[in-house]
């Protein structure tokens, strides 16, 4: 059907310039008939109709042009709609009226019968937490139980449909996403880079002081391959970053979240699709990120969370095992089963 129609509109868009050299043949061929005959009669002067036809050749071109426009201007209102849909669009999550703006975290935060609904189905179920300022807490689970749903629900990205969370005492759906977004740093599985210098990238959101960013990259582990990069830090890396490795890129999303400096972090499996010897940098830069901070941490690879003070497991929407990996590993549950299936392979 998407082909039929493609072709239906490549024929109408190519049928315009030929109906417009034959409207031009007609219309200029009915002027010389027409003015021809006047001028033999008498009525009308030469010089008068040759200025006209003049005028007339001058029209052409942009009359043929007009006709082309016409045809892309229809592409292009097509685009437009779906645009002005996405520009129409009412976010779900949204900051009320008279936010308080939240101090700087101190306490803890705390999940409260937390329930989170997506298309008629239950993501989280039932999920109740807490979590100490300085805690790291790791998440651990099949996929697609819940677990970046559930990380995601700290900087509000979504609101849970039931139950609430809490940030050192107030809800967070009371303060404001800019008191409590610039307190959190997020690393995720997929770098968020742009078309631009490294500099500039590290420093998104700050300022660009280049004494801080390199200090920055040092703790990342992401100095030494920026040195010998051809421009150093005025390096373009290219649209989402594809000039550079799996590896560095992340080391240079671990760099950004150094330098806003938050409370709170937010990995979620930041090493899951490295070879070992990046996987190794980059743990080791996670690892100086997460020092003295509140963490939140989703990874596959249970061998790199073995240092957290608690780790989550989740199943299905819900909390079913909680603890240190020693706890968990004598608990023989899903686990035990999880680490024991990795070590195996």
């Amino acid at each position: 059907s998407f082909f039929k129609i493609m072709i239906k509109s490549a024929k109408r868009i190519i049928f315009v310039s030929p109906l417009a050299e034959f409207i031009t043949v007609v219309s200029v061929s009915w002027i010389m008939f027409v003015g021809g005959k006047a001028m033999i009669e008498g009525t009308l002067d030469p010089g008068a109709f040759f200025a006209f036809l003049g005028c007339i050749s001058q029209m052409i071109t942009p009359f043929k042009r007009l006709s082309k426009i016409h045809a892309i201007n229809q592409q292009a209102l097509a685009a437009a709609t779906r645009i002005f849909e996405i520009f129409d669009t009412v976010p779900s999550v949204s900051q009320v009226k008279g936010a308080i703006d939240a101090a700087q975290f101190s306490e803890d935060i705390v999940f409260q019968n937390v329930w989170f609904r997506y298309e008629e189905r239950d993501i989280l179920k039932d999920v109740n937490l807490k979590v100490k300022r300085g805690e790291i807490i790791a998440f651990v689970g099949p996929s697609g139980v819940g677990k970046t749903t559930l990380v995601n629900l700290i900087p509000r990205f979504y609101d849970c449909t039931k139950g609430r969370i809490l940030f050192d005492g107030n809800d967070i759906r009371k303060v404001s996403f800019d008191s409590l977004r610039s307190q959190i740093g997020i690393v995720t599985q997929e770098t968020i880079l742009f078309n631009d210098s490294i500099k500039a990238n590290i420093a998104y959101g700050t300022v660009l002081d280049q004494s801080r960013i390199e200090k920055a990259a040092k703790i990342a582990n992401a100095h030494d391959f920026i040195i010998n990069l051809p421009l150093g830090y005025d390096t373009v890396v290219g649209d989402r970053g594809f000039k550079l490795s799996g590896g560095e890129k992340q080391r240079l999303s671990i760099a950004l979240a150094i330098l806003k400096n938050p409370p709170i972090l937010i990995l979620d499996e930041a090493t899951s699709q490295l070879d070992t010897q990046s996987e190794k940098m980059v743990q080791e830069a996670v690892n100086n990120l997460i020092k003295g901070r509140t963490a939140f941490v989703i990874a596959h690879r249970l061998s790199t969370i073995r240092g957290a003070h608690r780790i989550i497991v989740i199943n299905e929407g819900r909390i079913i095992e909680e603890g240190t990996h020693e706890q968990l590993m004598g608990k023989n549950g899903l686990y035990r089963k999880l680490y024991e299936m990795q070590f195996r392979l």
